[in-house]
C-alpha cells in the first residue's frame, strides 16, 4: 500500500473516557488542552494532535481509587506542561523520571488517572 506523504498510512481514530459527569470532564480535559469538536448532555468529543478523538461517555460511578485511564497524553514539553497544570489548578503529581519518558499524573473529575508523559516521537513525519 503506498501512500502520497512519509506519515505511517493508520492514527488511532477514537479512545473512551467513562465519567459519571461528561460535562465536568470536559472542562478538565479542554484546559488540559484537548479541543471541542462536540458537546453534549451524554457525550463530548474531544481532539487530540493528529486527529485521534477522546470520547467521553457517561458512567453510572466514579472510577474506583487509582483508575487509570486506558491512553495517556504525550507532550513536547514535559516541564512546561507540568507547570502549567499546576497553575491551572489541575494538581499534577511529582515529575517522574523513567528510561525511556518523564512523566506525571492528573485526576480528571470522574476519578480516571491520566498519565501524560514527554514525547517520544521519531524524527520521521508523523
Amino acid at each position: 500500500m503506498s501512500h502520497p506523504d512519509e506519515r505511517p498510512p493508520v492514527a488511532i481514530g477514537h479512545v473512551l473516557l467513562r465519567s459519571p459527569d461528561v460535562a465536568a470532564s470536559n472542562a478538565f480535559l479542554l484546559r488540559a488542552g484537548l479541543r471541542s469538536i462536540e458537546t453534549g448532555d451524554e457525550i463530548a468529543v474531544l481532539e487530540l494532535r493528529g486527529g485521534t478523538h477522546l470520547i467521553v461517555l457517561p458512567s453510572d460511578q466514579p472510577a474506583s481509587g487509582e483508575a487509570k485511564a486506558g491512553f495517556d497524553l504525550m507532550v513536547d514539553d514535559i516541564e512546561a506542561t507540568h507547570a502549567h497544570y499546576a497553575a491551572l489548578g489541575m494538581a499534577p503529581s511529582e515529575l517522574q523520571v523513567a528510561a525511556f519518558h518523564t512523566s506525571f499524573t492528573i485526576v480528571e473529575p470522574g476519578g480516571s488517572e491520566i498519565t501524560v508523559t514527554s514525547s517520544h516521537a521519531s524524527e520521521q513525519p508523523i
